[in-house]
């Protein structure tokens, strides 16, 4: 029999172990989501989000009280979390550590009421559960620990067995829960994630022979080590007064400038003056290249080998503002340099890049709210992937008003922002704005990266895919067909408006000839063609 008892020390080795048996299986778990799209999913959220609080839990050394671990792992994977099976496990570690937070070891008792918190926090935070999810895995896990417990089980190493034996049961059953998985013949990727971090977890209580090391996150004084050597030499920090003939493509071009020639760039817009920092080998371009769009001030440079780097956490700050807040901002997520022109010539004033290629944080969130001087802001996530960690943001953020219409795709977040109304109220507006998303239907074009089935279709790799609201609308070898039949998937009767957006693998030509397709078929529609830029998608079609 091994320990009774998990004590500090042991509960902080297990949870790093934990994280990084799922980042070893991250790609594997990847692959079990159903639509196989080219693009990081489940594997990839959920190792973000428990690397985040892995990487606080290392930092924290070999001797941390209970109270100081279970804050760096809820905290960490809080504001850590990635789309929704991020976010759900960001959720179980929550309700986990607020049980035992207050006491010195973890003993069977104790394991079971922190499952049967971790579940009721990870139900809380999904609007509509579905079953043959991680959500059913977690309680079903829970109920066994519980029901062990009942039973006097007084051996710790066979209660966490049998708990997670449980849990592959379970997993194994998912497919019979939820169709769509049985038809693609894999078990929730989610539930998947969570038994590897559980196993790993376990291995660790064994004493198992495991690599705590995280990526030179560590021991503090390997980090004071690592300062005495930079790829890029200098920082540099100034403001710059704009011009009046300043737009958002200046800015963009500005920042890609500065990622040519250096690192850790922060560019900060609050309107009247553009915040500039970055690691680089040539100040005077920095400094040469911002004098064209306004008067320099603020200038620091400091030389990171001889002054240290202690600027750069100053420069992530949220900015001063000078002037009062004003009533309503917006916050979206777009991928592509058309979307993000659109979304700010719509008047976004923070547009997070991401979406289906990277799903944002909700620190990411939280940093983006606190660069917009606005009392509430609307965050218009765009993927349903996104939805829960703008809603964490949103639950974390005390000192302005951040309100989530839920949009599931960018067609939908341009339509919400388009029926915002500044005469409005808040609540006006949100109520308006999510029944105008209702009315949008979206479409996606995409390839398929392995052979699988979805809604009685096979599926062959590199085959096109037209993806629906409702599904997979059409696929095979001949895009053009594919993208003919989405569209007919979507039209009837009370459409009036076409919208496509080309991505930045679709030449403007290639794309014209969608566009005259489309209103050649369908002649009494409006058809608009724009560049959208993005990653992934070739095309992306809405129908209003």
């Amino acid at each position: 029999m091994g320990v009774n008892k998990i004590d500090t020390k042991l509960f902080a080795k297990a949870f790093i172990a934990g994280a990084k048996n799922l980042e070893s299986k991250k790609e594997w778990i990847n692959e079990l989501n159903v639509f196989p799209v080219p693009d990081g999913d489940t594997g990839t959220n959920m190792t973000m989000t428990i690397m985040s609080a892995a990487k606080d839990v290392a930092d924290l050394g070999d001797s941390p009280d209970m109270a100081t671990l279970c804050k760096a792992i809820s905290s960490g994977s809080l504001r850590g979390a990635r789309g929704n099976s991020g976010v759900i496990l960001s959720q179980l570690l929550r309700g986990f550590t607020k049980v035992v937070k207050t006491e010195t070891e973890i003993d069977i008792t104790l394991m079971a009421a922190a499952f049967s918190r971790a579940v009721e926090s990870a139900y809380k935070a999904v609007m509509k559960p579905k079953e043959g999810t991680i959500l059913t895995v977690a309680r079903a896990m829970s109920d066994k620990a519980n029901d062990l417990a009942a039973e006097g089980f007084d051996d710790l190493e066979k209660f966490c067995n049998e708990v997670i034996e449980h849990g592959k049961v379970v997993l194994a059953q998912t497919p019979e829960m939820l169709p769509v998985l049985k038809e693609a013949g894999v078990v929730d990727s989610g539930g998947q994630g969570l038994i590897e971090f559980l196993s790993g977890c376990y291995d660790a209580y064994l004493g198992k022979e495991i690599d705590y090391s995280l990526n030179g996150t560590g021991a503090k004084e390997d980090k004071k080590e690592e300062q005495v050597s930079f790829d890029y030499l200098y920082n540099v920090e100034c403001k710059v007064k704009l011009k009046r003939n300043f737009i958002s493509k200046n800015e963009a071009d500005f920042k890609n400038f500065l990622e040519q020639i250096g690192e850790s760039v922060v560019l900060i817009n609050d309107g009247e003056a553009l915040r500039v920092h970055i690691h680089t080998n040539d100040p005077g371009m920095v400094l040469q290249k911002s004098l064209k769009f306004g008067a320099l001030f603020d200038v620091k440079i400091v030389n990171r080998a001889v002054e240290g780097d202690d600027t750069e956490d100053s420069a992530k700050e949220a900015p001063k503002f000078n002037e009062p807040p004003k009533p309503y901002g917006f916050i979206t997520v777009a991928a592509g340099d058309g979307l993000v022109e659109i979304f700010k010539s719509l008047g976004v004033d923070y547009v997070i890049e991401g979406g289906q290629t990277m799903n944002p944080s909700t620190a990411d969130f939280i940093d983006a709210a606190s660069k917009v001087n606005a009392e509430t802001i609307f965050i218009l996530p765009n993927n349903k992937n996104i939805i829960l960690a703008a809603n964490q943001a949103a639950e974390l953020v005390t000192d302005k008003t951040l309100l989530v219409i839920p949009s599931k795709t960018i067609p939908q977040g341009i339509t919400a922002i388009i029926n915002f109304i500044p005469d409005l109220s808040a609540d006006e507006n949100e109520q308006a704005m999510m029944e105008e998303i209702k009315k949008v239907k979206t479409g996606q074009v995409t390839y398929a990266v392995r052979d699988t089935s979805i809604d009685g279709k096979e599926i062959h790799k590199d085959d096109y895919m037209g993806i629906s609201d409702s599904g997979l609308a059409s696929v095979g070898t001949d895009k053009d067909k594919v993208i003919e039949e989405l569209v007919d998937s979507m039209i009837d009767d009370s459409s009036e408006l076409v919208s496509i957006y080309f991505g930045k693998d679709v030449k403007e030509e290639e794309a014209q000839k969608v566009s005259d397709m489309i209103s050649g078929k369908y002649g009494s529609l409006d058809v608009e063609l724009q560049s959208g830029g993005q990653p992934v998608y070739y095309y992306m079609i809405s129908v209003e």
